[in-house]
């Protein structure tokens, strides 16, 4: 995975064949993860080299991943110049890792948080401290309530289709040169991992370069196009999560087709373990938080007769599962815009209780830390957006088009 104390990366493919623009900025083809070009077996040889690898289970999460090995290797080129961080790769190698760590703690909370949560909680938290979730100094920290119900408030984010970039999307305001859009299918099926053929059966042994994603069209919260923001947070999901595709494992191919099938409808899966794991309801949660409960009538607004009819019938409307209730509730309390105040103090306490727990944290330094005090812009301006962090990646080098 390493260079020296750079992180990998892999060259795009470029050859001729491959459809469509060439991504900017253009001759700078490291926008790849890593992968093992010279691994024994034919099926290995896109595996890619990273730490967990879900990470490359879809195009945009493993173009994610490679925004942060680049960001790593920014870093680095950045701290080389500080004086007094020069004298060896060891300790220049540690300076890199809590820069990029702190900075990435810091746009958690005060970018990310801030804009899924509602106004002002982030803030109680960062002042107040945790109202129930209370994690100890040195211990990893995620409680079931989180990992396996509010944070999963993403799901109904997620779009089936992208304008991701000018291939596969709009070109100067019109059709992308390729395709009018990346549909979701696509994005599963652009990876080193997709099954049963990598990259969607092009033979080629990293991302073809028409498939570098172009991330003005995810990150600027000035955009004029509504679909270069995620979908609200509400109890309806996109149409492939119902069927969904590299779910099912070569190991898991002999299940019974109903196993098979579950694994596939994101919804299922996630009620069911959520119900295997006994999590407490949405309305428990609410009166351990001292938050309002949701109504019998905010349950049932805007929902079909068939949800309707199942949460009546199954008691859900006084015992609500909690992955359910945190969508409805930003659903029907914040326009979808956010997370209600369930959601919001579950997600919040949970991540900046583990930061707080963390001794290496950002907060945890002495005198605190802030951007101010890593790395800088050009301009010298601090990082204090996701934009600005992926510019200093050199990930956004012109307006997209």
């Amino acid at each position: 995975m390493y260079d020296g104390i750079r992180l990998r990366l892999s060259e795009v493919t470029d050859r001729q064949g491959i459809p469509g623009d060439h991504i900017p900025p253009l001759g700078d083809n490291l926008r790849d993860l890593p992968r093992d070009g010279d691994a024994q077996l034919p099926e290995d040889k896109t595996v890619a080299l990273i730490g967990d690898g879900r990470n490359d289970e879809n195009l945009i999460v493993a173009q994610l991943h490679v925004a942060f090995l680049r960001v790593h290797n920014a870093v680095l080129d950045w701290a080389r110049q500080e004086p007094g961080y020069g004298q060896g790769d060891r300790e220049l190698f540690e300076r890199v890792r809590d820069l990029v760590r702190w900075h990435y703690q810091w746009l958690v909370v005060h970018d990310y948080l801030k804009t899924v949560t509602l106004p002002g909680v982030v803030d109680k938290v960062l002042l107040g401290g945790n109202k129930l979730f209370q994690p100890r100094y040195g211990e990893v920290y995620m409680p079931l309530e989180f990992s396996v119900a509010a944070y999963r408030f993403g799901h109904s984010m997620v779009r089936g289709f992208y304008d991701y970039n000018r291939n596969f999307g709009r070109k100067n305001g019109g059709r992308g040169a390729v395709r009018p859009f990346a549909t979701f299918e696509q994005i599963f099926a652009f990876t080193g991992s997709a099954r049963p053929e990598p990259f969607s059966g092009t033979g080629t042994p990293t991302l073809p370069h028409n498939w570098e994603i172009e991330w003005g069209r995810f990150v600027d919260k000035g955009d004029s196009q509504p679909d270069h923001f995620a979908r609200r947070i509400d109890t309806q999901l996109a149409l492939p999560l119902f069927d969904m595709i590299n779910q099912v494992s070569e190991e898991n191919e002999g299940l019974p087709e109903a196993i098979k099938d579950i694994l596939k409808r994101l919804a299922v899966r996630n009620l069911l373990r959520g119900y295997q794991l006994a999590l407490p309801t949405g309305q428990a949660v609410a009166d351990a938080l001292g938050v309002r409960r949701l109504s019998t009538d905010e349950l049932r607004r805007g929902n079909s007769d068939e949800v309707n009819d199942a949460l009546g019938a199954g008691g859900f409307l006084e015992t609500t599962p909690l992955w359910f209730y945190v969508l409805k509730e930003a659903e029907v309390r914040a326009n979808g815009n956010s997370l209600g105040e369930v959601g919001s103090r579950i997600v919040v306490e949970t991540l900046i209780g583990q930061l707080r727990a963390d001794p290496e944290s950002y907060l945890n330094q002495d005198g605190g830390w802030s951007p101010e005090q890593g790395v800088l812009l050009d301009d010298g301006e601090p990082i204090v957006t996701i934009k600005d962090l992926f510019r200093f990646a050199g990930l956004l080098p012109v307006e997209p088009s």
